[in-house]
């Protein structure tokens, strides 16, 4: 058994609010007190630092972290869309190796942790070669994404995807073979083999993902959310990203998609939907009534011109929400908190637009990064209290970007303008991930992951 460790700092984020003068002491990965320091352990004192719970990234496609700085221009003539950048996402996804894959992912992973981020849902949907043959290992990527983030010290939750068909009627894209498995036993037969070799590791785990209604059948979505259930692991999806995805579906389903996912049995409190934006108001009820969580993605959305997640709406009706990095084209989870709020605030011409009841603005905001996350994943945690995971960020009280605010206002300085160079250590399950704002000794270090990563991009580029 390892000895405990009290961890000392200025404040810590207990019970919604900074309280002074607490350690947090960690004993075998958890938690075991908030307070003073437990007797006979190591008291580690973290003056000038702030401690919080971990940031949650609860859904992520690690890969498209390559394509980041190439989409940001008008291709020709025609309107930029989301289905425009999906092409070029498509030409990454087409060219990824295993060895590429890695290195994406851990760069990604990395840049994750020093955000202040513990865990990660990994939406993954690259399950075979180019040619959509399986390697000899078809658990072969998959394992890969999930040894990236455990090299850099990330808790991961691999999202098994589901991908059947181009659309509504329509076969799969040459691209979309590395996507695509014949039937819903054959997705989870590959999620049997990734379970079974993620087995023996307590910070990985798998979850059932059918891409969206676009992607899948309502029959492949009904059987596996059915398995889900039966498993008691998280069903994510996702949802009312797009129009067009709304109009494709009334046109074969008669329905929304949020209202398919009702009618298929998919909604309940263990399944996510990931973005929920272009919602009716019976899609809402619907949320709500199966106390679903909604995973919205707004530096992603904006970056891609989806729209605004109605989390106004959403948040009325009793719906939780967590955060995601999605894309990856920005990873700073603080600044998706607070683009939920401002989103809103230029959409309805009001501050605070979240603040139900007056004085929960901050301390939501903060629920959705951290344990509204990890609700999404299937696992405890996202609170520091006895028996949680010890998964946490201590941040710098002088850092520039919240010096000198005062410790009833810290928590709306840290979600409205912390910075991440803020960000000085990460521990996931009582171990460091990042140290004195660095990949901490033990993990694969920064000049390594940087080196792997330009030269992965070398070969995927020029290509």
């Amino acid at each position: 058994m390892a000895a405990a460790r009290a961890y000392l700092p200025d404040l810590v984020w207990s019970e919604g609010a900074f309280r002074a003068g607490a350690a947090v002491t960690v004993e075998d990965g958890k938690v075991a007190a908030v307070g003073p320091p437990g007797p006979g352990a190591e008291v580690i004192r973290w003056p000038g630092l702030a401690v919080l719970p971990g940031f949650v990234s609860a859904h992520s496609h690690a890969f498209q972290r390559a394509i980041r700085g190439r989409t940001e221009r008008r291709a020709g003539a025609g309107r930029e869309t989301f289905w425009t950048w999906r092409a070029v996402m498509y030409q990454a996804a087409a060219r990824l190796g295993p060895d590429e894959l890695h290195a994406v992912a851990r760069m990604c992973f990395r840049e994750m942790a020093l955000a202040g981020i513990t865990a990660v849902g990994e939406f993954h949907y690259l399950h075979r070669d180019p040619q959509g043959r399986p390697y000899q290992d078809p658990s072969e990527l998959a394992l890969r994404v999930t040894a990236a983030a455990r090299e850099v010290g990330l808790r991961i939750v691999v999202l098994r995807a589901a991908y059947a068909r181009g659309g509504a009627g329509r076969a799969p894209d040459a691209v979309q073979r590395r996507f695509v498995e014949a039937s819903p036993d054959e997705v989870l037969a590959g999620l049997d083999r990734l379970s079974a070799a993620l087995a023996g590791d307590p910070l990985a785990s798998v979850g059932l993902a059918p891409h969206s209604v676009r992607a899948c059948p309502a029959e492949w979505i009904a059987a596996l959310a059915a398995e889900a259930g039966r498993r008691r692991i998280p069903l994510h999806v996702h949802a009312a990203e797009q129009p067009a995805e709304i109009e494709a579906c009334r046109e074969e389903h008669g329905t929304t998609p949020v209202g398919l996912l009702e009618q298929l049995g998919a909604l309940s409190e263990r399944t996510t939907a990931i973005h929920a934006i272009h919602l009716d108001d019976a899609d809402v009820r619907a949320l709500g009534r199966a106390r679903v969580t909604v995973c919205a993605c707004p530096t992603t959305e904006r970056d891609l011109g989806d729209g605004i997640v109605p989390a106004d709406r959403l948040a009325a009706h009793g719906v939780r929400l967590a955060l995601g990095t999605d894309s990856n084209v920005q990873i700073d989870p603080m600044e998706d908190a607070r683009a939920l709020e401002q989103h809103l605030r230029l959409q309805h011409l009001e501050r605070a637009v979240l603040d139900d009841p007056p004085g929960s603005l901050a301390p939501r905001l903060l629920a959705a990064a951290t344990s509204g996350g990890m609700a999404a994943l299937g696992l405890p945690g996202g609170r520091l209290a006895p028996g949680e995971p010890a998964d946490l960020v201590a941040i710098a009280l002088d850092d520039f970007s919240i010096a000198g605010a005062a410790p009833e206002h810290l928590a709306a300085a840290v979600v409205f303008s912390l910075a991440r160079t803020a960000v000085r250590h990460v521990l996931v399950a009582g171990e460091a991930a990042v140290l004195d704002g660095r990949g901490a000794p033990g993990r694969t270090p920064d000049d390594r992951v940087l080196g792997d990563f330009r030269e992965a991009m070398g070969r995927l580029w020029t290509a």
